[in-house]
């Protein structure tokens, strides 16, 4: 049997860690490369005794040399507490780690995949949001060194694509939730959960109309290894989420009720340019990966809460 070698910067995140148990799981040898700014070895503590998975302590901001067939580029800070931190280098992670991926896709022959984000259509005129929309996008604002960083990667992907003829494929994640989320990385989901479990108030910012759509880690993972698989002319990128939209407030009575909490909803005020909606228009998955999300926000947040009920304990 022909294994695949495949890398996943960015591999002891939470969507990181996700996917080199898939590949694991499905034959493949993964090497896992990460710099532990927002992964965790624990994240990938109990792959580590198989054969076919090599961990590797680097910065995808330095070059790196391996022989594979596949890249995943996942490598980047995504949640505003943590990308916020350091801007200029959430802005290298992007950019230099996009650069460094199609850099080694060049030279060895491989696919490589780029992780990109809902973000970089800001906060959106369009609703929902196609691949073929621009973006609103504040280029001055909090956000802009992710969206502005995840920005310049598609185009340079695109680029060596046009010049190099490297082969590769972009998805635009839409909010993603699960377990391995970070505790404190201020992401709505884990933010709500942890509250509710503390019995803390859950905090909503602005009244809690602002709507989002959220896609269970699974489901979004199963979307990009089809777009990995898919047919090799997919050169633009395509939107990956769940389209089932729901406001900030429903969630947060939603995640009270099923976790029996007794934590009360108070109000703060809205972040800067934080977007009023985020729905993905998924008509490109489906046409061209067959791919649609399959499990609802209320067996992913079981899931969800369980592995924080376990975590905090």
């Amino acid at each position: 049997m022909h294994r695949k070698r495949i890398l996943v910067t960015g591999g002891a995140g939470f969507l990181g860690s996700h996917l080199c148990e898939k590949l694991l799981n499905k034959g493949n040898e993964v090497l896992c490369m990460d710099n532990y700014f927002t992964g965790s070895k624990d994240n990938v503590r109990h792959l580590l005794d198989n054969p076919y998975f090599e961990l590797i302590r680097n910065d995808v901001t330095h070059p790196f040399f391996y022989e594979v067939d596949e890249i995943y580029n996942l490598a980047c800070p995504a949640s505003p507490i943590h990308y916020q931190y350091n801007p200029i280098k959430t802005v290298k992670t992007s950019v230099m780690g996009a650069i460094n991926s199609l850099g080694l896709a060049k030279r060895v022959k491989a696919k490589v995949l780029q992780a990109s984000t809902s973000e970089v259509y800001g906060d959106p005129k369009e609703h929902p949001q196609k691949e073929t929309y621009w973006g609103h996008v504040n280029p001055f604002g909090p956000r802009a060194c992710y969206d502005e960083g995840k920005r310049c990667a598609e185009t340079l992907f695109l680029n060596y694509h046009q010049q190099n003829n490297v082969n590769i494929r972009i998805i635009r994640i839409f909010n993603t939730y699960g377990p391995r989320m970070h505790e404190n990385d201020g992401r709505v989901v884990s933010n709500f959960i942890v509250q509710a479990l503390k019995g803390e108030d859950i905090t909503v910012y602005g009244e809690g109309n602002q709507t989002r759509s959220f896609c269970y880690v699974d489901d979004l993972l199963d979307g990009m290894m089809k777009l990995m698989d898919g047919p090799d002319d997919l050169d633009y990128p395509i939107n990956i989420g769940n389209p089932k939209e729901f406001t900030i407030l429903e969630l947060a009575e939603k995640v009270i009720k099923m976790t029996g909490s007794k934590s009360k909803i108070v109000n703060n005020p809205l972040p800067k340019d934080d977007p009023m909606q985020r729905q993905p228009d998924i008509s490109l998955a489906k046409e061209k990966l067959d791919w649609e999300p399959k499990i609802s926000l209320e067996e992913g947040l079981e899931k969800t809460i369980a592995y924080f009920s376990d975590y905090l304990k």
